[in-house]
């Protein structure tokens, strides 16, 4: 079964490839970025070596560099090599050193104690075993390393989780729609991620049993959250 949702979440994601950025800002409220760069702020310093994990285009890489310093190195890794085929392009005008890997979190193919800084922008919500991913990443964290985790969150208290699942269900869809039309709606797909997703306190528990200290920051009545955890 999970296997299956993995391959079915694949699909969409590439499906929705030229609309990506615009429909995911839509959805956010405008405020994807705003959170990103909260988030890089306090976990990417000049001269890291990052994994942007799930990067797609390279957006949470990009604020990197424009926000943070061009100092730094980066590896793109997504298990969609179509998406890194778009990172040569966007990235053209920065200095900094890139390479790009296509894979799954679940079983990262660096060493061990590569990287300063792994970014998660929206994107480990989509791993098939979140906890193996978390254990895989912990392990290619050099010591003191840090995880960035932007994402969805999922509330504890029942009434804000019932409206930001509301939103997801029934908005989601109509706002993919109004923002790019019919290629918007297999977004609607995505909403199982959020189903499978734990809430804000399972995800901070869960990466407590594996990471040193946990920074868990919630946005939106819970409904997105800014995490930094720490090896």
């Amino acid at each position: 079964m999970g296997n299956l949702y993995w391959k079915e979440v694949i699909k969409v994601l590439r499906n929705i490839i030229p609309v990506y950025d615009k429909v995911n800002s839509a959805i956010s409220l405008g405020k994807d970025n705003q959170f990103r760069k909260e988030g890089i702020r306090k976990s990417v310093f000049p001269g890291n070596h990052i994994l942007d994990a799930g990067s797609g285009y390279g957006n949470m890489s990009k604020l990197v560099l424009d926000f943070v310093s061009e100092n730094v190195t980066i590896n793109f890794y997504d298990p969609i090599p179509e998406m890194l085929a778009e990172i040569k392009s966007k990235f053209k005008n920065y200095n900094n050193s890139y390479f790009l890997c296509s894979g799954i979190f679940e079983k990262i193919p660096y060493k061990s104690n590569t990287f300063d800084a792994v970014l998660c922008g929206y994107s480990i919500r989509d791993s098939i075993a979140l906890n193996d991913s978390f254990v895989e990443i912990h392990r290619v964290l050099k010591k003191n390393g840090r995880l960035l985790i932007v994402d969805l969150g999922k509330p504890d208290n029942f009434l804000a989780r019932y409206l930001v699942s509301f939103y997801l269900k029934y908005f989601l869809v109509i706002m993919a729609f109004l923002v790019a039309g019919r290629e918007g709606l297999p977004f609607r797909t995505l909403y199982g991620t959020f189903l499978r997703w734990p809430r804000n306190k399972e995800l901070n528990d869960l990466l407590l049993k594996t990471f040193s200290k946990v920074e868990f920051k919630k946005k939106m009545l819970g409904g997105a959250i800014i995490v930094i955890a720490y090896k």
